[in-house]
């Protein structure tokens, strides 16, 4: 039986690395995979997932008003497709979980998506909310804070190092803007600015 699976983390697990690497796998063995990532996401090139290790792939990118599930039966439909990839699975909207959770459900394909679980605020993305009520499994991917604890938070950083506290939820960026810390590091990070 084919699942929903909800890879989550803060910035700097390698969630990107991991989902190339997992793709790499069945590609391998001679098996067809699709992955899809934000099309406002262009760090790497629009429709391009990277790893900060070097790794990277094509991928398909979705908006707002992608039917995931209709490309997927789609693409499925003229060549068999194994395993269905989702980066920055953050940055979907909570229709298109339904939608993922469809391709398990009725195509029978595994999704695999990968992402952040909260925002610089601490707060969780709607995505990732959707996901973590309905996926069928649930996996923390682990990087640390700077004092050696797991890191389960990120504070965003404007141009000049100073800590942003408010602000749209999203915004794109990387080591130059994010920074991934304990809870208590976080707290104190953002109560000292």
């Amino acid at each position: 039986m084919a699942k929903l699976y909800f890879n989550y983390s803060t910035m700097n697990a390698g969630k990107s690395t991991m989902l190339l690497q997992a793709s790499y796998n069945y590609q391998e063995r001679g098996m067809r995979t699709l992955i899809f990532t934000a099309a406002f996401d262009n760090r790497a090139g629009v429709g391009k997932v990277a790893s900060r290790i070097g790794l990277s792939s094509d991928a398909l990118v979705f908006d707002d008003a992608t039917d995931i599930f209709s490309e997927v039966q789609r693409l499925h439909g003229e060549e068999p497709v194994a395993c269905v990839f989702i980066d920055e699975a953050n940055f979907l909207s909570e229709h298109h979980v339904w939608q993922l959770a469809s391709i398990a459900d009725t195509l029978g394909i595994p999704v695999m998506t990968y992402g952040l679980r909260t925002d610089f605020q601490g707060k969780l993305f709607p995505a990732s909310k959707e996901l973590l009520a309905i996926a069928d499994e649930l996996r923390e991917i682990r990087t640390i804070c700077h004092c050696g604890r797991k890191a389960s938070m990120v504070a965003r950083f404007d141009h000049d190092g100073k800590v942003v506290t408010e602000g749209a939820q999203i915004d794109v960026g990387g080591n130059e803007k994010y920074v991934s810390y304990c809870r208590r590091h976080w707290m104190e990070t953002i109560k000292g600015q």
